[in-house]
């Protein structure tokens, strides 16, 4: 017969003494159960002990998480965190430099605990932790520990970063100043005024004073990998929490300090494997440079301004009065009007009389204009050739530029995210943005001549420019998801992939879409279904068993903490439990948290799980709702919340729970995937059928014959 649940067995561990194996009443006070184990080992001032867990992060058991221990948990009896908290808070002030230095790294590892973390804060030990930075001169141990324990004791939220002295801050900002200076101690320094600069304004112009672009630079181009992961963080913060002017300046310092060349060749393509939360830095880093063309993207034109009519005249000068005999300015106003009004017709402006008209649409706005600007100054004679090539043109046939170049910056924006929040998890970048400034504009002038070469390929005429505007997108969007690393690479392979390819793959969908859809063919679908979708199950339960690295993500920032969760090869206990960066797959018996299966009661996900909703509510945290799930165990107050570090790790592991619960997998991927099977498994089973249509409906059964007189006589035969 179970235990009660209210009742877990456990195993309780001392120092020099032989273990308790006790049944824990979760019904009675904690207090009275230290009394008991206590006396047992005739312990006087139970009120003075604390059980610990022995494995793990090594929690103090408190009346508020008592209920997460499990059946078969060891813990230990130690010291109550308030007598802790004491002791260090007058061992961090001894005179004796050991002493000092050992409660200092204790104090370090036990910080991470949210018990011993209050008791000690209680106490002002904080006020101890100034003390120490803002007088000593010490650079070595000491000072790590101390660092160590700030950052921890500042993790817990008790206290507001707003209340650090500007000593301390000014401390802190010379250790990530200094050159001589252990790199353990500048990397504590820069993730602390990381976790600072979104917290207040002040704070953030006071770090961004005080630390230089240029300082930051140079820790990015040392060869430690976490030194330079920590200045990429706090770079990050930086540009994030900056005003839109403030953001734009600071980028174009970077871009004058050649930064894109320097991360692209020695970031990207270091000997070190790009780790998830670097990768995150460069698509924040992409993000927010291509954001920068949001406010000219949703900026219409402005007919009255000087310097844009002058910027649309430049193109109809670039591409026409180079090739003039005579002089605009030679003829009368009107003939000159009605000459611009020509010009401006043959450069493919809807509205030829008034350009400005057809740069009124925001989004993609003045963007638009300064691509096309881009292109005819940055090379002028792909410019003339395409102006001029489709001047020469029969009207139905010319492709029209300005219209064009309109059209293709909006699907620039559009697949590239211009304007849209940057997300707290993804990790997609390309590479070759890293490789090339002015990376939209010179993106837009590859693909303005891919526009060129498409139209010729299809032969259009006016009414098809939606079909090649559809044909170029699909162009853009299949090549990019090759990744290419470099825009050449990009230009190489985007013109491969002309009309005639995508007409192909269209094809090849298209007719494999038709195969399908025959009824026999739907009939041999759906008795395929079961055993496929068994074979997806399986697949969940195996991937739940080879685990997954999460990370831990607050509501102030995005954290570099992580922990592991695998499904025991029994498919009976989830396990979990905190790792180190670095470290891939790490044993199943290293990871000392569990929950049994048989506890699990049901899946939340997105906006139902606990941890979404202690979040605000704004767009940052869209891509945290769609990749949360948390699993209910025992009661329903108490959850295991995930953040998924993909969408496609989200979809794995909520089916494979799911499965676990005895449901129905829900996530898109199982249709996917339902779909490739279903698509592979088809093609075996038709394969003799090639080039036979196949019938709707079975052909009719032929009538019996009128006589069966018919069999042959082997006996006659044998004669």
């Amino acid at each position: 017969m179970p235990p009660p649940k209210d009742v877990v067995k456990i195993a309780i561990q001392m120092v020099g003494a032989i273990p308790q194996l006790i049944e824990l009443q979760q019904t009675k006070p904690l207090s009275a159960v230290l009394k008991d184990v206590c006396d047992a080992w005739s312990l006087p001032n139970a009120e003075h002990y604390a059980l610990q867990y022995v494995d793990g992060r090594q929690t103090y058991i408190t009346e508020s998480n008592r209920r997460e221990i499990k059946n078969g948990s060891i813990l230990r009896l130690t010291t109550s965190p308030d007598q802790e908290a004491e002791r260090l808070y007058s061992g961090i002030q001894s005179k004796n430099v050991d002493v000092k230095t050992d409660s200092l790294k204790k104090l370090a590892s036990l910080s991470q605990d949210v018990t011993f973390a209050q008791e000690f804060i209680s106490r002002n030990g904080l006020k101890q932790i100034y003390s120490i930075v803002e007088e000593g001169n010490d650079t070595g141990e000491m000072l790590a520990h101390t660092l160590k324990a700030f950052t921890e004791l500042m993790e817990h939220d008790f206290v507001s970063w707003e209340n650090l002295s500007t000593v301390f801050i000014k401390k802190i900002v010379s250790y990530v100043n200094m050159n001589a200076v252990d790199a353990s101690i500048q990397q504590l320094s820069l993730s602390i005024l990381e976790n600072m600069v979104p917290t207040s304004r002040l704070l953030f112009e006071l770090v961004k004073k005080e630390v230089t672009l240029d300082r930051l630079l140079t820790h990015l181009q040392v060869t430690n990998a976490h030194l330079q992961l920590k200045a990429m963080a706090l770079l990050i913060a930086l540009l994030l929490t900056a005003t839109d002017a403030e953001r734009r300046d600071m980028m174009d310092y970077l871009r004058q300090k050649n930064i894109r060349q320097f991360i692209h060749k020695n970031i990207i393509h270091s000997s070190e494997p790009l780790g998830d939360e670097m990768a995150h830095y460069l698509y924040v880093l992409q993000s927010v440079s291509l954001n920068l063309c949001e406010h000219r993207m949703r900026t219409s034109m402005d007919p009255y301004s000087q310097e844009q009519r002058e910027l649309l005249q430049s193109l109809r000068q670039t591409a026409f009065e180079s090739e003039s005999e005579v002089p605009a300015s030679n003829f009368s106003t009107e003939r000159r009007r009605s000459l611009c009004a020509k010009e401006f017709r043959k450069l493919g402006f809807m509205n030829n009389s008034n350009p400005a008209e057809d740069l009124r649409r925001a989004p993609p706005g003045l963007l638009a204009l300064d691509n096309m600007v881009y292109f005819s100054r940055n090379t002028p004679n792909a410019y003339s050739r395409f102006v001029l090539e489709n001047s020469s043109r029969e009207d139905k046939h010319e492709c029209p530029f300005a219209r064009s170049s309109i059209q293709l910056t909006l699907i620039l924006c559009e697949i590239l995210h211009v304007g849209e929040p940057c997300s707290e998890t993804a990790q997609a970048f390309y590479p070759m943005f890293f490789g090339q400034d002015h990376f939209f504009e010179e993106l837009f002038c590859i693909c303005i001549q891919l526009v060129n070469k498409t139209w010729k390929e299809m032969r259009a005429t006016q009414e098809d420019f939606d079909k090649v505007m559809q044909v170029v997108r699909e162009q853009i969007t299949r090549t990019l998801a090759l990744k290419p690393t470099s825009l050449e690479l990009f230009k190489t392979r985007v013109n491969a992939l002309n009309y005639s390819e995508i007409l192909k793959l269209r094809q090849t969908e298209r007719l494999h879409q038709e195969e399908t859809l025959a009824v026999p063919v739907l009939e041999l679908q759906e008795r395929l279904k079961p055993e496929l979708l068994e074979l997806i199950r399986q697949q969940r339960l195996l991937h739940l068993c080879e685990g997954t690295l999460f990370r831990k993500i607050s509501s102030r920032r995005r954290q570099d903490k992580l922990w592991y969760c695998r499904l025991s090869p029994n498919h009976k206990v989830l396990h979990y439990g905190d790792v180190e960066e670095g470290v891939n797959s790490p044993p199943i018996e290293s990871l000392t948290e569990k929950i049994p299966v048989a506890d699990m009661k049901m899946l939340l996900v997105g906006k139902e799980c606990p941890h979404t909703k202690e979040k605000s509510s704004g767009k940052q945290n869209k891509d945290v709702l769609e990749l949360a799930f948390s699993i209910v165990h025992d009661v329903e107050e108490y959850c295991l919340n995930f953040v998924a570090p993909t969408r496609y790790e989200f979809c794995l592991w909520t089916d494979g729970l799911n499965v676990l619960l005895g449901k129905e997998m829900t996530s898109e991927r199982t249709q996917t995937d339902l779909d490739v099977l279903l698509s592979m498994e088809l093609k075996l089973r038709l394969l003799d059928l090639e080039n036979i249509s196949i019938p709707d409906t079975p052909p009719p059964i032929p009538k019996p014959p009128s006589s069966l007189n018919f069999c042959y006589d082997f006996s006659h035969a044998e004669q």
